[in-house]
Formats: C-alpha cells, structure tokens, sequence
C-alpha cells in the first residue's frame, strides 16, 4: 500500500537513496554531500516536503524549501522525481496535491519551480495544475579551458578585494534581472561559508562583483554599475573567478533570456547556452 507522508523526521540517507535511484539515468549525478548541500542553499524544509512510501521505501518524492521571494511566502520545488518502475501512476500529482492544504495552513502564499523547456511533457502536466510561466532562463556551463579570456587594453586601474554581503544594496543596483531562488541572497545567507564574494572598486567606490561558489564552479550572480560597462570589469571578475575555481567547469544558471548584457558578454568568453528554462508560479 503506498501512502504519502511529510518528510519530517526522515532520515537523510533514506531521501538520498530514493533522489539517487530517482535521477540515475542523468547525466549530472550528486553524492549525498552535495544534494545535502544543494538542499541546505535552497532552503529544503522537511516538514513541508512529503513522498510517497511503500513498506517503508520512498519511491516517489518532492523536496521543498520554503522562504520569501520577491515579498512574499513561498515553497520552491528543489527537486521532484518518481523511481522508474514506480512512473506512470501519477505519483507526482498525488503529492503535490497532498502538500497543498499543508504549505497554505503554513501560510505559504506562492508554489514556485523551474522547468526545462525542452521537457514539455512536465511544462503541460505544471500548466494543467495551475502553474504560470513567469519568466525564461538560459543556462550555461563551460570547461574552463575552452573559456576566452582575452581582455582589452584599458587605462583603468580597478582594486580587487574580498567582501561580504554588507553592500547588497549598492549590488542590487547593479542588476538588470532579479536573481533566481537558488541565485538570490536569501539562498546565499544559508551557506556563506561556501561562497566568495569578489569586488571591483574605483578607489573605494563599488563598481562590480561577483558571488561565486569555488566547490561547484556555480556563479551566482555576477554584475556590474551601469556606468562603469565596458570597461573590462566583468572580465576582470571572471578571470579571478577561473583562479578561485577549484571545479573543471563553470557554470551560470537562471539569467534572463532577455538580458543581453550578460548573455551577449558570456557568448564573448565562448561560454554558450547550455539549456533554457521557465520559471514557473502558482499561486495558492
């Protein structure tokens, strides 16, 4: 008999065990450190992620985080997978359904996920449950050796330091996209040990930075003051990113499809499109 429970007070070894069975056929495999970290980053709240059990093995499952985006309560869907023998029987479905009277008495006000575009089998099935396409993504990842560096002659002068999270106003008004979840500061916050945070200034004004996870290669935001573009900034970042990194590739996930200022600088490093994805709300 299958039955569908809260994740609460599961051991973690029993979620991974059902996560790696769930994703084996993928391409990109994570060993428990990592889903637990990747978990930690995007805030995945137990009590409020649920799957299904059979004697006492999950064979279906959605992990959960929960916080604020863009103001408002919300879960966010980290990752949501069926054991393949198990697919099929609309499992899935059946846990979501469960979890919705428990996110709202929690006072959830928003069900947010990311989809890739190419899957559309999974697009359809989140439109027929409510689900909104909000934006679209690229995402991107490239071997570091393939990555042109090559920066042009300037007769600037920019500081290089290590800084914290202390100026995430001045950052914010560098952007020209809000941050996905897993890129926003919230998920940052949970793990700042994992990440460096790399400034550009002009004497001692703030003029670029970036957030970088070194483990991963994941660069999580990366952006520059409107009126210093073009300067050789975002380059110089990146080039003390590729010194950091301690992984074989890097990686940029979730940037607007529609923002040709980063997708215009990553093409000139030879960093590609790897996939695009929707973000995707429902509201509850």
């Amino acid at each position: 008999m299958v039955e569908i429970k809260s994740l609460a007070n599961i051991s973690f070894d029993l979620i991974f065990l059902a996560f790696k069975e769930a994703f084996k056929d993928y391409e990109m495999q994570l060993n428990k450190k990592e889903l637990q970290v990747m978990l930690n980053r995007r805030g995945f709240n137990p009590e409020l992620s649920f799957a299904a059990f059979e004697n006492d093995k999950i064979i279906s499952f959605t992990l959960n985080g929960t916080g604020i985006y863009n103001n408002i309560k919300t879960a966010y869907d980290t990752g949501t997978g069926t054991i393949k023998m198990y697919r099929g029987q609309g499992l899935a479905v059946k846990i979501f359904q469960h979890s919705i009277p428990f996110l709202k008495e929690m006072g959830i006000s928003q069900y947010l996920l990311e989809v890739l575009q190419h899957n559309s089998k999974a697009v359809l099935l989140y439109k027929k449950l409510g689900f909104e396409i909000k934006r679209e993504f690229n995402y991107y990842v490239q071997k570091t050796n393939n990555i042109n560096l090559k920066i042009r002659n300037t007769d600037y002068f920019w500081q290089i330091k290590n800084i914290g999270l202390t100026s995430k106003k001045v950052m914010t008004g560098f952007w020209d996209f809000i941050p996905s979840w897993q890129n926003s500061f919230d998920s940052i916050s949970r793990r700042p040990d994992d990440f460096k945070i790399i400034g550009i200034f002009d004497e001692n004004k703030l003029v670029g930075y970036s957030v970088f996870e070194p483990n991963s290669g994941d660069i999580t935001q990366i952006a520059v003051d409107n009126n210093y573009r073009r300067k050789g900034i975002a380059t110089t970042l990146l080039k003390e990113i590729l010194k950091l990194n301690k992984h074989h590739s890097i990686k940029i996930l979730n940037t607007a499809i529609d923002c040709n200022s980063i997708n215009d600088f990553l093409k000139a490093h030879s960093i590609s499109v790897s996939g695009k994805q929707f973000e995707m709300i429902k509201q509850l």
